[in-house]
């Protein structure tokens, strides 16, 4: 009897072994689930900002523009050196809202760092995704392994470890090629 008994032992133990390693892994996933997750976050805050002073430098170029050309309908006057100066000052600053690359403050310049955040705050987002896939398979997994030891139906176990692999394969294409797999896009 007690060889058995031993057996049911050992089979535990295993299945106790598998449960520590799903466990491991989820741990791992949910790690790179939450930096993945505050990246995004990060990321986007810096996309609207960068959008925000786009905004912005479009409205001030927008204003001088119009006030350009509203001097521009004056009869000439006593005074045309001065307007022609601050025409040309207006004309300066325009040119400087468009596009600075020296500050990376032009509208050209932070259109291209906005969108730089965007496409680092969706390559966050995915990988995100593919974590969250793999934290459930590992968290089902772990349930499914563990319900064996009580129930001793061998099949639980050997869901569990699969599930375990798919986890596994998530979290392997989370980290390494996030556009991999076209159903999580």
């Amino acid at each position: 009897m007690s060889g058995g008994h031993g057996a049911i032992e050992g089979s535990n133990k295993r299945v106790a072994l598998l449960i520590s390693v799903l466990a491991l892994f989820l741990a791992f996933s949910e790690t790179l689930g939450k930096a993945a997750q505050t990246d995004s976050i990060g990321a986007n805050v810096e996309a609207s900002n960068l959008w925000a002073y786009f905004q912005a430098r479009t409205i001030r170029q927008t204003v001088l523009k119009t006030a350009d050309e509203a001097l521009a309908l004056l009869p000439p006057g006593s005074n045309q050196a001065a307007v022609d100066a601050q025409r040309a000052a207006w004309a300066k600053t325009i040119a400087r809202y468009d596009s600075e690359p020296s500050t990376g403050e032009g509208r050209k310049e932070l259109t291209a760092r906005a969108k730089t955040a965007e496409t680092k705050r969706d390559l966050s987002l995915l990988r995100y995704h593919h974590y969250e896939l793999a934290s459930a398979a590992f968290q089902i997994g772990i349930v499914l392994a563990s319900a064996e030891v009580i129930t001793g139906i061998a099949a639980l176990v050997f869901a569990g470890g699969l599930l375990g692999l798919a986890g596994a394969a998530l979290l392997a294409f989370g980290y390494f090629a996030p556009h991999a797999l076209p159903f999580l896009h």
